[in-house]
């Protein structure tokens, strides 16, 4: 199809080659929220039940400074201020906590729901005080248990926001970046070689990031 793409591109026309290797990734509670999707849907799946997409159309997931175990979150985020009672009722209850901590639902799963997974990458700074590290360490440690393929990437020194904020504005090289970059074209030499690559200018000036950074309630 690229090819074809091409020799019609060179006469004018525009085309859209899709890439049909899909990769899912979430942030904080965004990390949470696509892990349940993902584990629901490979519930479903594997129960037999009527599904509009597969899960193994994912080739991977990454969650970026997730929490995945909410039980074990409760108290921490009382502690930083979340309200116990108000986040409960965020939640539908503490009887609902189970049903929306993905780390509880993998084990909870049959063999066959494990199997359909895509290969899950969490990562996560280590300076993290909003959501500790330690919930990604957890979650990896249960996936691998069940025999999920997951890897756990840490980033020493990094809070909350610093891996997709602070580093991105700050320019130069990203290691969270170039982590995904390297996981993405595994298989491609070519690609996967970024000496070419542009280096990302700086957008803000450091006393700007260190001063967000001190004063970030994350």
């Amino acid at each position: 199809g690229a090819l074809l793409g091409r020799r019609l591109a060179e006469r004018g026309i525009i085309v859209a080659c899709i890439d049909y290797r899909i990769y899912l990734m979430g942030q904080s509670a965004g990390a949470h929220i696509s892990a349940c999707a993902l584990m629901e849907q490979a519930v479903k799946e594997s129960s037999g039940q009527p599904i509009s997409w597969s899960v193994t159309q994912i080739k991977a997931y990454f969650g970026l400074s997730g929490g995945y175990n909410i039980h074990n979150l409760v108290d921490h985020f009382h502690q930083r201020g979340l309200n116990r009672s108000i986040f409960l009722s965020i939640m539908d209850g503490e009887e609902s906590l189970s049903r929306y901590s993905p780390e509880i639902v993998v084990k909870e799963s049959s063999a066959r729901t494990i199997a359909l997974l895509p290969h899950i990458f969490l990562m996560h700074g280590t300076d993290d005080y909003s959501i500790p590290s330690s919930a990604s360490q957890t979650f990896v440690d249960v996936l691998q248990q069940v025999g999920a393929q997951a890897k756990l990437l840490l980033y020493e020194g990094k809070t909350h926001t610093d891996i997709f904020i602070q580093d991105p504005l700050r320019g130069g090289r990203d290691p969270l970046v170039e982590d995904v970059f390297s996981i993405i074209y595994a298989d491609d030499a070519t690609r996967r070689n970024t000496a070419s690559a542009p280096t990302p200018r700086r957008l803000v000036f450091e006393w700007q990031l260190q001063l967000a950074r001190w004063i970030s309630p994350f």
